[in-house]
């Protein structure tokens, strides 16, 4: 292939897709891991709210960069919950998540 512009360009949009290919995979064998037990905060992650919390918001979405994927994980209590809604959606990708699961109280309520 001759060295011109073009095919340069195809070269290092080549070179994205396969990097960007690999992080993908590499999230999805991570994705096996699991997380380092930890409680749950309190009080809601919102400022300003002492309320407890009722549930756990999470979003994992491609980074702008496309240097991988990341996930976001906020302790709500239920008013703030019901405010919330999926807000990286045009950075979804195959493996995009966005779900709500309650938190089970530390005293057994």
């Amino acid at each position: 292939m001759a060295d011109t512009k073009s095919g340069r360009d195809k070269q290092a949009r080549d070179e994205e897709r396969r990097r960007i290919q690999r992080d993908i995979s590499e999230a999805r064998e991570r994705g096996d891991e699991t997380e380092p037990a930890t409680d749950p905060p309190a009080e809601c992650h919102r400022r300003g709210c002492s309320e407890p919390v009722a549930f756990s918001v999470t979003e994992r979405y491609q980074e702008e960069t496309g240097a991988g994927a990341v996930e976001a994980t906020a302790f709500l209590c239920a008013d703030h919950t019901a405010d919330e809604s999926p807000a990286n959606v045009e950075d979804a990708y195959e493996g995009y998540v966005f779900h709500v699961e309650p938190v089970a109280a530390g005293d057994g309520t």
